[in-house]
């Protein structure tokens, strides 16, 4: 595969984080890089990182977004941004340099205007990776307050894109089918690579015992913190694990960052948790993994909706390949990722949520039982290696190398 890829040269497009801060698209460039396929991104630019630079092999183009999007009108601006800006970069790798293949990584799905212009214009190939359902997640994240034609408008981008990729990539076989059900993709052009843990995730780890100091037990949480995400949930589980169960000796520590932050400190102070929530923010490498190591259980408290019933959170393998049993919410893809691993409750319930975990506190056997197994699953199935043979057969889908890779 390396001989026949090495001139090959792939843009990503990515907008929803700065790379390489992304729990998905830096992996995906690794393994395109070891296959011998050149591999630039562009994407957003974060506070203090430099315009351009080149990380294991992987030439990076950022530019600058106005501000932090906060109200609809406001994602379409930066939606809007975020296409132009990465048009442009685009076009300027392609005049010094040329390229093979552009690779948007959604959201927004507003990139889908770039992969027109390359597609039609200059013949390029093009991959659509699916990350998030746009409109499903715009419904959960506006809840009562959506717009019809921003729905709309959100569904025809999502459209543009999957008929525009010469490959759609799939993060599970429920966003699979959704893309082939409705927007009639051909089968044959979408392939599920899943999200998962790197092998580093297995190794051994140090717990933080900082985190436990003065608590019994420690509840593990470690994720985006947005509005969609629903936070809130856990936070009221807690508040009736505390002060109706009277668990006064479990802590809460509460690993990353998002626009609902501060919000989730608030409603924390207000539900009267100071002292047994701990918001670390966003911690990565050794800190991740030594503050989850801290954890007794670890939770997914995503609520059931139209978004999150088919979306698979990263954050279950990872707290299975720490060995940390799961306290979730019973979601179609929850069960999928995490099966014997996992106990799950009746969804958007936060008193049996709560209850869920003082049980599991209660009973190490079950707990070890559960960890073992998960560890075992994400070392056998879910870790990214098992993954990256998926996205190369992708690629050679693409380029009609199947039968040489």
């Amino acid at each position: 595969m390396g001989e026949v890829s090495a001139s090959r040269h792939v843009v990503m497009l990515l907008a929803n984080n700065s790379y390489p801060h992304d729990s998905r698209v830096p992996k995906e460039a690794q393994a395109l890089i070891d296959a011998g396929y050149r591999v630039s991104v562009i994407s957003k630019r974060a506070r203090r990182s430099p315009r351009r630079e080149t990380i294991e092999g992987v030439r990076v183009h950022r530019y600058r977004l106005p501000g932090d999007a906060q109200t609809p009108l406001g994602y379409v601006f930066e939606f809007l941004y975020a296409a132009l800006a990465s048009f442009a970069l685009s076009v300027r790798i392609l005049v010094r340099e040329g390229f093979d293949v552009l690779h948007l990584h959604n959201p927004p799905d507003t990139l889908g205007l770039v992969a027109v212009v390359h597609k039609k214009l200059f013949r390029k190939r093009v991959v659509f990776d699916h990350h998030d359902l746009a409109a499903e997640m715009y419904h959960v994240r506006f809840e009562g307050k959506s717009n019809p034609i921003v729905h709309r408008a959100l569904v025809a981008f999502e459209r543009l894109c999957c008929r525009t990729a010469d490959l759609v990539i799939a993060t599970n076989e429920s966003y699979r089918a959704y893309d082939i059900e409705r927007y009639g993709v051909d089968p044959d052009r979408v392939v599920v690579v899943r999200n998962g843990p790197p092998q580093t995730f297995l190794g051994p780890v140090q717990p933080d015992q900082a985190l436990r100091e003065g608590a019994d037990a420690v509840v593990g949480y470690i994720g985006v913190i947005g509005y969609q995400d629903r936070l809130d949930y856990l936070l009221r589980a807690m508040r009736h694990l505390v002060f109706e169960r009277g668990r006064t000796n479990v802590r809460c520590v509460i690993m990353g960052r998002g626009d609902a932050l501060e919000d989730m400190k608030r409603l924390s102070r207000e539900l009267g948790l100071d002292g047994h929530v701990r918001f670390t923010g966003e911690l990565r490498g050794e800190a991740l993994r030594s503050s989850l190591a801290a954890s007794d259980v670890c939770v997914v408290p995503d609520p059931s909706n139209a978004y999150n019933d088919r979306s698979t959170m990263i954050k279950i393998m990872e707290y299975m390949a720490i060995g940390k049993p799961i306290v979730a919410f019973d979601l179609p893809e929850n069960r999928i990722s995490a099966q014997d691993a996992a106990v799950y409750v009746q969804p958007n319930d936060v008193t049996a949520f709560g209850d869920a975990i003082a049980d599991l506190i209660d009973d190490p056997v079950r707990r070890r039982e559960m960890s073992e197994f998960g560890r075992d699953r994400v070392a056998r199935e879910l870790m990214w290696a098992n993954s990256v043979p998926h996205l190369l057969d992708g690629y050679a889908r693409l380029f009609g190398d199947r039968e040489r890779s």
